[in-house]
């Protein structure tokens, strides 16, 4: 049984919540799976003939952070410290989403993606959290050593079903985990969180697939609204979503890690754009991106393509530096970064 608030309405305007089956969380869309033969090939491709562009040949630019220079910043501030990870200043108290310090991601720290560069600032220098927001379980997403170092700063951990459990499994107190389903939300010193859905799988071993539940984040501090899309290919839910909370403020939608191979699992960033366009965004900030080779693509394409496409539909675009503030009440378009480490 989830825990914090579910609305009557939800529950009438939404007829359905995550889907199970044989003890296994389900997307409502069916998932396309490449089969044995296709998933070793493409296994071989990411271990033995990657291009080499899909890292950077040159550092990526981070602005550091102190603890002094985030306790002085203004409210509705964001920093965004790698990939998905992302640190948000909403009614004086700090939010992080999917948490991801490790130098790699993977179950073993001397193999698997490598980050292209550290955190904007460490765990130990962190200010106290008021909750940490994980969006699934994936190893880019999901950090067993950040999860414990935060332990002692964290006050909330709000974790889709089952993600909850493992936490607890790892030492985290039950009474600091909440878990929600799909349209269930709970309201913490005003903040209203809502776990909404996403279009994904879970796992974090050969023998877990799909136990835990995935989804996206609805964060509304009053007249402020911010969408976290977590891990997602592009599927009618985004309308839905939007229907119902939009328009948003801030959308923080991946865009990184795709590929033809897995087209329902990650968006392409066109399906990006349509996303946020579904979801009544305002500016969209891509995310997902520069900090892990997850895919085939160069490391700076994704940023490439989503500046065209926004240019192109006339979307306010972020692309905020690693480290560097953004306002979520009026965010600035900020600099194109990693054309100067692409070349």
């Amino acid at each position: 049984m989830a825990t914090g608030t579910l609305n009557a309405h939800d529950q009438l305007y939404y007829p359905q919540p995550s889907l199970q089956e044989a003890g296994k969380f389900q997307n409502h869309a069916p998932r396309h799976k490449p089969g044995l033969l296709k998933s070793l090939q493409l296994i071989w491709r990411f271990m033995f003939d990657k291009p080499a562009n899909t890292v950077p040949a040159k550092p990526i630019p981070v602005q550091a952070l102190s603890r002094a220079a985030l306790l002085a910043a203004p409210d509705r501030s964001l920093y965004r410290l790698g990939h998905s990870t992302m640190l948000l200043k909403l009614r004086g108290e700090f939010w992080l989403t999917d948490p991801v310090f490790s130098e790699r991601a993977s179950p073993l720290q001397w193999m698997g993606p490598k980050r292209f560069h550290q955190p904007p600032i460490g765990i130990d220098d962190l200010p106290a959290i008021k909750g940490v927001i994980l969006s699934h379980d994936h190893y880019d997403h999901l950090d067993h050593a950040a999860i414990l170092q935060l332990n002692d700063k964290v006050e909330h951990f709000l974790t889709p079903l089952g993600v909850g459990d493992t936490l607890i499994k790892w030492g985290i107190p039950a009474g600091k985990v909440r878990q929600l389903d799909w349209w269930q939300s709970a309201t913490i010193d005003g903040l209203h969180l809502v776990a909404t859905p996403s279009q994904h799988f879970s796992g974090r071993g050969l023998f877990d697939g799909n136990r835990t539940l995935w989804a996206s984040w609805v964060i509304q501090d009053e007249d402020l609204r911010v969408f976290f899309s977590g891990d997602t290919g592009y599927f009618d839910g985004f309308k839905t979503i939007g229907n119902k909370y939009g328009p948003f403020d801030v959308t923080l939608i991946e865009t990184g890690a795709y590929g033809a191979e897995w087209p329902d699992i990650h968006m392409q960033p066109e399906q990006t754009l349509q996303a946020h366009l579904d979801l009544r965004g305002k500016a969209l900030m891509p995310i997902h991106n520069g900090t892990f080779d997850l895919a085939m693509h160069p490391w700076h394409e994704p940023f490439d393509r989503i500046v065209e496409l926004a240019q192109q539909h006339g979307v306010a675009l972020s692309t905020p530096q690693m480290g560097e503030q953004l306002d979520l009440a009026q965010p600035q378009a900020g600099r194109y970064w990693w054309q100067q480490v692409a070349g």
